[in-house]
């Protein structure tokens, strides 16, 4: 009888068709979101009457807990909770704890957009994570009140922030999502804001996700004009990657004040290197954050399929993977664009 998932060794483990591993898993815990991001869930679609998942359809923590441990079995050592806004999901922290005890995981993070983080950051603490990512596109009061739809709290953030730093939360990232004519102008401010405090401020050129945004590359600030407009104030150098398949490229200020971060998927893509699955909160398994289908495990778990039977849809998925979309962008024509991909609120950044 041949070896089920569970039992191949290391070397066996799955790769996909371009032999990349699987060695992350993003586990989208809500699809809901108290903010209303005109790039990922613009208002006037998400609006009081949108009709987002029944609790009953989202996945239960046990539920995530058992197909987490299927997923660490074929190879996933790093896990990060994301949402909508994952802080909206009771007792999250529970799940945290869930997680951190699974054998293989060493690693377990959360990206929020900190707006709870406050009320929440110490029990999270307590309960096993580490580090946290949270989403802050400008300082600006005026305009961060645009990027959030209207629904967001600049201040409240940024006590989330500081209750984060004071749990002993660490490392803490900032997200910045730059779109020129927007908020380009304010990326300084939340360098100056956060140098020197241990927090790493990480700049995400605007991206293509989902069919809300009305992307075009002209809004796209490039992560190299970047570099050299903080170059000019702060001197930088690049280092290297703390492992390989890190998103960002990294680079520390030369008067050692700490390191800021820059997530090219536009201009540099690091389809290549990709070891992330995404699992979303209603059990659906994805390939990439540009897939247009995925796999849905919530139907097989609750008929009763065994772990092995999981273990092995989970394997054959991942080893048919071929994603490799922000490759491939620039040369693809109008109609060959994928019609339909996820939503970024439904899977997660």
């Amino acid at each position: 009888m041949p070896p089920t998932v569970t039992e191949l060794p290391v070397k066996l483990r799955p790769h996909d068709t371009l032999g990349r591993p699987l060695h992350d898993l993003r586990i989208s815990v809500m699809d809901r979101c108290n903010f209303r991001c005109p790039y990922c869930m613009p208002k006037e679609t998400f609006h009081e009457n949108y009709r987002f998942l029944k609790s009953n359809e989202r996945l239960s923590f046990e539920e995530i807990a058992r197909l987490t441990r299927l997923f660490v079995d074929i190879g996933v050592k790093k896990v990060r909770l994301t949402g909508g806004e994952p802080l909206l999901r009771s007792n999250l922290a529970d799940l945290i704890g869930d997680l951190t005890a699974i054998e293989g995981v060493e690693d377990v993070a959360l990206t929020t957009n900190g707006v709870l983080l406050a009320q929440h950051a110490v029990e999270l603490k307590a309960n096993g994570l580490n580090r946290i990512t949270v989403s802050l596109d400008t300082l600006d009061p005026t305009i961060f009140k645009q990027m959030s739809g209207g629904m967001g709290d600049l201040d409240r953030v940024l006590d989330g922030i500081r209750a984060a730093q004071e749990a002993g939360l660490a490392p803490i990232k900032i997200n910045s999502v730059i779109e020129r004519g927007l908020n380009d102008h304010t990326a300084i401010d939340l360098i100056e804001r956060f140098r020197g405090t241990g927090v790493i401020v990480r700049f995400i050129e605007y991206m293509d996700v989902g069919n809300r945004n009305h992307w075009s590359l002209e809004r796209v600030v490039p992560s190299r004009e970047l570099v050299e407009r903080i170059a000019q104030r702060w001197p930088l150098h690049p280092v290297d990657p703390n492992y390989r398949g890190e998103v960002a490229e990294r680079y520390a200020f030369d008067d050692g004040l700490g390191e800021v971060g820059f997530i090219s998927s536009i201009t540099n893509p690091f389809c290549g290197d990709c070891t992330r699955a995404r699992l979303s909160s209603e059990g659906v398994f994805y390939t990439c954050l540009f897939a247009r289908s995925g796999v849905d495990l919530r139907a097989p778990l609750r008929e009763g399929a065994s772990d092995a039977e999981l273990g092995q849809l989970i394997s054959n998925t991942w080893l048919k993977r071929g994603d490799r979309y922000s490759e491939i962008r620039s040369s693809l024509k109008n109609g060959e664009q994928p019609l339909r991909k996820i939503e970024m609120y439904y899977i997660g950044g």
